[in-house]
């Protein structure tokens, strides 16, 4: 007994010892800090790709049997495809980090830039082909045997293939990687890093391209590749701009451009049967080509053409053309004269073309005819000025935001393919189009919101007039007004129309054929919406799962259930999960798992996402549509962990999901029958295997009493090495309600805005995330209640020093801090970060980002002041930091960038004057071109370091940097920045 005993006192003092020797994490450490991205699982579900960054530098492609030990790694691997067939991936492989990084610095033009390559990887085998200097490459969706792939402009040459099995291709062409570095250097194309067994490589040398005049702007064509993937034999098309591959791999279509400066080739459109081989010229000479779209059967090609005008044309006139290979050329369906399009309108050329899955009809675009410039005059003696003007639909600014969308906006259309009849859909008036059954439904959605446009200005709510358009009779008629746009949609197969009405709070619909409108859901009782929401708006819905096959049913949320609806009114409202959500506190969501999962069917397993609305945790649950639903016989699989992202793959039921928890992020694969049993799952990636050398966090879920007396809850972050014996400087950050991110991973990496958990907490400090709660017209009020109260209930505990408290929040949580330090000195630092300061100045102001008026954030949205500054105007004053300055006595950094693009600057510029005519401690920090959030990597790692700089020196007695003590000088900017620390005296 003596001797467990002491075994076990020695593995405890071992472990401490351990946990005691982590190192803590410093701003060097976070490029190495590694995420996934790009997750693909094969169709037959026996192989999963996916995507591994570090933060900086190169990164890599992860291929792993799902069933056995098969894997390989490519270097610098990225954008993953499976072929159809589940043989092959094909993904591109990107530059060096280190070549792309140098040739910045040597400010190379872009034809000079590192280009990417192509690999084609033989599934199950450790085989590569490569091929250099491919911008885009092409797979059919639905067949495995064709690849296409575009070169840039230097053009490889490929060895020709030494046989016709691809597998002993692949095989007699392998060559062992360390032969490969010498000429890599000679092909500009490194691949040293690349320990793959059998690494075969189909590299280029360097062609000199012919000299061209300077002034040369015409992009020629390169070349297109069609490569057979089963017999490995290749065709090389040149001078290509443009191609597209049919769903079913039976057609590839291209167009070729005229070469620059010779009479050797005409611009053509080009057919091309996979099959037989046979080519057709589907058009010849021709300016531009645009909007290229095929069919899913592949009988069927259209484009958008300009052929009329001279080179340097102003204005230029586009048709569309339609092909099928039983045609000598393509057939105009439309241009400007003809009598469907409205006069003064065109064909567009921005337009996404598209067939209707059966083919029988074409959707296109119509477009205003763009004014032209005058060119005549002269840019320096014209004037340059913006006018507001109040019948405006939008205002100005948001108008040149949107200037180059307009621009290019088209109105959809369709031509009947049958008869070749011409119905525009959208317009002015109706400007959105929702299209049932994948273009196959005779009814379509309309959604309109021009009247409502103006008054966005103080809602933003989206609003729209919905409508009903019949694609047989081209007949419109008006469903319903003022709907929010967001709620809305029509059913898969266009049997009925639906919404969410935010003043009854029901789910509407509109029964297409009968022209009738119902209510949906006025015989449930529990709330459809979200009965947490505090916005002085309408709360929103809960939202709707999907709708069953035959548009027979639709099916929504309540805040844990899930509800069945029958659209035509005949049947009651059915919870379908029996209220099992709502017993347990488990919010019960549908996970959509594949793409082409349109709607739910009779006998269907489908995964449901379980969320604990107590403990933050998640689970699984496989349920048959049609059956009684249990929630795993009473006791659900909950996790001590987030799992979400399922990717089904098509033909098998296997799955690919994300789980992290705060200590780790990675996949994991498992079969839909077993995805419930966390056990039975199998572990893809490995990621971040030097975070355990680091002094981590770990995070609790902490519940006290607010001011108000109400229960609030929050997130305590505390470092791995926690000692209950010491004191600790703690940092408050909040916005509204993050609670329900318990089990969040927390990625060390130069921040935003905020503060970095994890990195904090690896320095020695706690960090308490508190939920706010709000009450119309006293937005500040409130979070002094949550946050302040939570101060409180933190100094309760022996191990928090309550004298090295601060509080730090960014954009809605700065404005949070700069009105807490109004009205309490309890917390020794505080950072801002975008804060507003005077919601006077600050309610009439714009978000420049988008060009809105900030009005709406303040009556409806997030400011929560329910009134405008007319009809209250004290709630403005008595909620704005700005006035009450002068009793701030917390040391505040502030950060405001000068091209903020959703809180003007001039708001931190009016609390910096004010508080520094004041003499109070404070600093502003202005990323010159930055926005709302910082976006240059350089920029956030130096903000990084500041914001530590100065919560150091204020909670931990560090010395102060210069840029505190000093400042910096803009006559040392760019030369100093100023970190430097203090020596102690």
């Amino acid at each position: 007994m003596r001797r467990k005993f002491f075994l076990a006192v020695g593995l405890l003092l071992a472990s401490l010892v351990n946990r005691a020797q982590k190192k803590p994490l410093t701003h060097a450490d976070y490029d190495q800090w590694q995420s996934i991205s790009e997750r693909q699982v094969s169709n037959n579900g026996k192989y999963a790709a996916f995507v591994v960054n570090p933060q900086e530098g190169d990164g890599e492609l992860v291929v792993r049997a799902l069933d056995g030990d098969y894997s390989l790694t490519l270097p610098r691997g990225a954008q993953p495809l499976f072929s159809a067939d589940s043989r092959y991936l094909v993904c591109k492989i990107k530059p060096f980090f280190k070549d792309a990084r140098d040739a910045r610095i040597k400010k190379k033009p872009s034809d000079e830039m590192p280009k990417d390559s192509m690999a084609i990887i033989l599934l199950g085998k450790d085989s590569i082909i490569r091929v250099a200097q491919v911008k885009s490459f092409k797979m059919a969706e639905d067949q495995g045997r064709w690849l296409a792939y575009h070169l840039e402009r230097t053009v490889p040459v490929i060895p020709k293939p030494v046989s016709q099995d691809s597998t002993a291709r692949l095989q007699k062409m392998m060559v062992m990687a360390d032969s490969l570095d010498k000429a890599a250097d000679s092909l500009r194309l490194k691949v040293g890093e690349a320990r793959i067994k059998g690494l075969s490589v189909l590299q280029p040398a360097k062609a000199k391209e012919p000299s061209r005049p300077q002034e040369e702007k015409v992009e020629e064509g390169t070349v297109l590749v069609l490569y057979n993937l089963e017999t490995g034999k290749e065709e090389r098309f040149p001078l290509v701009s443009a191609y597209e591959m049919s769903k079913n791999g039976k057609v590839l279509a291209y167009t070729v451009t005229r070469k620059n400066g010779t009479s050797g080739s005409i611009a053509s459109v080009i057919w091309r049967d996979l099959g037989t081989g046979k080519v057709d010229t589907v058009m010849r000479k021709f300016n531009e080509v645009r909007g290229m779209a095929l069919d899913e059967a592949g009988t069927q090609l259209a484009f958008v053409a300009e052929r009329d005008s001279v080179a340097k044309a102003l204005r230029k006139y586009y048709r569309l053309w339609y092909y099928q290979p039983a045609m000598d050329s393509a057939i105009m369906l439309a241009d400007w004269n003809h009598q469907a399009v409205k006069k003064g309108w065109t064909v567009s050329p921005d337009h996404a073309n598209q067939f209707s899955k059966d083919g029988r009809r074409l959707f296109f675009g119509l477009a205003a005819v763009p004014p032209v410039k005058d060119t005549s005059l002269v840019d320096f003696e014209t004037a340059k000025l913006d006018v507001w003007n109040y019948k405006d639909d939008y205002l100005q600014p948001q108008q040149l935001v949107q200037v180059n969308n307009e621009l290019k906006r088209s109105f959809l259309a369709m031509v009947s393919l049958e008869d070749r009849r011409i119905m525009p859909l959208a317009d002015e008036a109706i400007e959105d189009i929702m299209l049932s059954d994948e273009g196959n439904g005779r009814y379509a959605m309309g959604a309109g919101s021009k009247p409502y446009r103006v008054q966005q200005q103080w809602e933003l709510s989206g609003l729209v007039d919905l409508y009903l358009l019949d694609l047989v009779t081209g007949q419109r008629s008006k469903v319903a007004g003022k709907v929010r746009r967001g709620s809305a949609a029509i059913s898969p197969l266009g049997r009925f129309t639906y919404w969410y009405d935010y003043d009854k709070r029901m789910w509407m619909g509109h029964d297409n054929e009968a022209r009738q409108v119902k209510n949906l859901t006025s015989a449930i009782k529990v709330p459809l919406f979200d009965e947490e929401d505090d916005h002085p708006d309408a709360p929103p819905p809960h939202g709707m799962m999907g709708w069953h096959e035959g548009d027979r049913y639709l099916y929504v949320y309540d805040k844990y259930d899930i509800w069945r609806l029958d659209p035509a009114g005949k049947e009651q409202p059915l919870n379908i999960t029996a209220g099992a959500g709502r017993k347990a506190s488990i919010t019960i969501r549908y996970n959509r798992t594949h793409k082409d999962d349109r709607y739910v069917r009779d006998g269907q397993k489908v995964l449901l996402n379980l969320f604990d609305n107590k403990e933050k945790g998640y689970g699984w649950e496989v349920y048959t549509i049609g059956t009684s639903f249990n929630l795993a016989a009473g006791k659900p699989m909950l996790q001590q962990a987030i799992v979400n992202a399922p990717l089904r793959s098509r033909d098998e039921a296997i799955l690919v999901y994300n789980r992290e928890t705060p200590a780790s992020r990675n996949i994991y694969a498992s079969r839909l029958d077993a995805i419930a049993d966390f056990s039975a799952a199998r572990q893809l990636s490995n990621i971040n295997t030097q975070q355990g050398q680091y002094n981590w966090f770990t995070v609790e879920l902490l519940r006290w009493k607010m001011f108000d007396g109400k229960m609030s809850e929050g997130l305590l972050y505390k470092p791995e090495n926690f000692d209950p014996n010491k004191k600790y400087p703690v940092i408050l950050y909040f916005y509204e309600r993050n609670a329900d991110t318990r089990y969040n991973y927390i990625e060390p990496m130069p921040v935003r805005a905020s503060v970095n958990i994890a990195f904090y907490c690896s320095n020695g400090y706690i960090v308490f995330d508190p939920n706010i709660y709000y009450k119309t017209g006293q937005p500040g009020e409130d979070a002094y209640n949550s946050v302040v109260s939570a101060a409180k209930h933190l100094t309760r505990f022996k191990w928090v020093d309550s004298t090295r408290m601060g509080i730090q929040g960014h954009s809605w949580g700065g404005y949070q801090v700069s009105y807490l330090i109004t009205r309490t000195n309890m917390f020794a630092a505080a950072e801002a970060g975008a804060p507003v300061a005077n919601m006077t100045s600050a309610y009439g102001g714009i978000r420049w980002g988008t060009g809105l008026s900030r009005q709406f954030q303040y009556e409806r949205s997030q400011s929560r002041l329910g009134a405008t500054l007319w009809e209250k105007p004290e709630l403005y004053l008595k909620n704005s930091p700005l006035f009450r300055a002068d009793k701030v006595k917390t040391p505040l950094l502030m950060l405001h960038n000068d091209k903020d693009d959703a809180v003007p600057w001039y708001q931190g510029i009016e609390y910096f004057t004010a508080l520094r005519r004041l003499g109070k401690p404070v600093w502003m920090i202005n990323y010159n071109d930055e926005l709302h959030g910082i976006r240059e990597r350089r920029n956030r790692k130096d903000w990084t370091i500041r914001m530590a700089q100065f919560f150091d020196h204020y909670l931990k007695g560090a010395p102060a940097p210069k840029w505190m003590t000093e400042g910096v000088p803009a006559t040392r900017k760019g030369i100093d920045w100023g970190l430097d620390l203090e020596k102690m005296k």
